[in-house]
Order: structure tokens, then sequence, then C-alpha cells
């Protein structure tokens, strides 16, 4: 993922503090996440694909073809354990999609000086496995392996694993054009 940012920022002839301003972010977030030092949330992702004018999945995904079905193999797409935190997107890598759906696995504890997400349109949070405390803005909510929220994404928020067992998520992201 880093050096597919640094490639997307080259292309689109900015600089990096250029970059960390057009999508709401600060320099150093930015240069991290172009090291492979911090992973985006699915939030800063989406600045980012603002800020560089690109789907959301060219910053995570692989091109994809123009068929109307896209089918997402499991074996195909199975990461490592080093790949393991960085959201893998499912479905939306389509330029003509609104939505775009993720797995990810939350971090245990809250990366100090890492941002509430917050973007326009809507999420949906299922989730998969383990257990996650879910923030929005004050409010907080443990949810439970088949317990899901649905929220308005311009709220401020996070999710962090919680428990002994890694949690795991599946998140729907529905952007307003």
């Amino acid at each position: 993922m880093s050096i597919k940012l640094k490639l997307l920022r080259v292309q689109a002839g900015l600089t990096l503090e250029e970059l960390a301003q057009a999508a709401d972010l600060t320099r150093s977030y930015v240069s991290k996440l172009e090291r492979g030092i911090s992973t985006p949330s699915v939030g800063a992702a989406l600045k980012l694909a603002k800020a560089l004018h690109v789907q959301v999945e060219e910053v995570f995904a692989e091109p994809s073809d123009n068929d109307p079905v896209l089918i997402s193999r499991a074996q195909a797409t199975a990461s490592s354990d080093a790949r393991a935190k960085t959201p893998r997107v499912v479905s939306g890598a389509s330029p003509d999609r609104r939505m775009v759906a993720f797995v990810l696995t939350p971090t245990e504890e809250p990366v100090r000086n890492h941002p509430m997400s917050h973007h326009k349109g809507e999420e949906l949070l299922y989730v998969l496995k383990g257990r996650v405390s879910l923030q929005l803005a004050g409010r907080v909510e443990l949810l439970n392996a088949g317990d899901s929220a649905h929220f308005n994404s311009s709220i401020p928020h996070k999710i962090t694993s919680v428990g002994k067992q890694q949690a795991s998520v599946l998140l729907v992201v529905a952007q307003e054009e």
C-alpha cells in the first residue's frame, strides 16, 4: 500500500505537504503511510482518495476490469500475518460503485495521534469475530461477534479490538456523491 500511495501522489503531481493539506491530514501521518509505518483508517483513505481524485479502492485494491459482477475469492486474497492489519477491499472495486466493503482487523489499542475517522456518507459495521469498541464522538459501544452498527460516517468514529481474541470486522462504506 505504501508504494502505491506514493505512486498515486507522484502521478497527481503533489508534494507530500500538498497531499496532506488537501486530505486534511498531517504531513507526518501521510509520510508514515507512504513509508508503511502506519495503515490508514478507512476515513483517512477516503480523504486521500478524494484529494488524489481516485476511487478509494485504488489506494487499497488491485485494479479490476469492467465486469458488472465482482467475485472476490478468499484463497486469492488471503493475507499473511504481516498484512493482516491492512484493510482488504472485498467489494466495490469498480468506479461506478458508491459502496465499498472492507474486512479489517482493528488494532488492540488506540494508536496515539491517530485521528478519529469522519467523512460524508454512511457506514455499516458488522463484527465477524472477537469484540470491538466503537467510539462515536463521545459515545462508546462494545460490539460482539454478530453485532452490527449503522451510522452517519460524518460522526467522528474509531474501532478498536478488545479482549483476548483478535477482532475482525466487515465495514461497508456508502459514499455520498
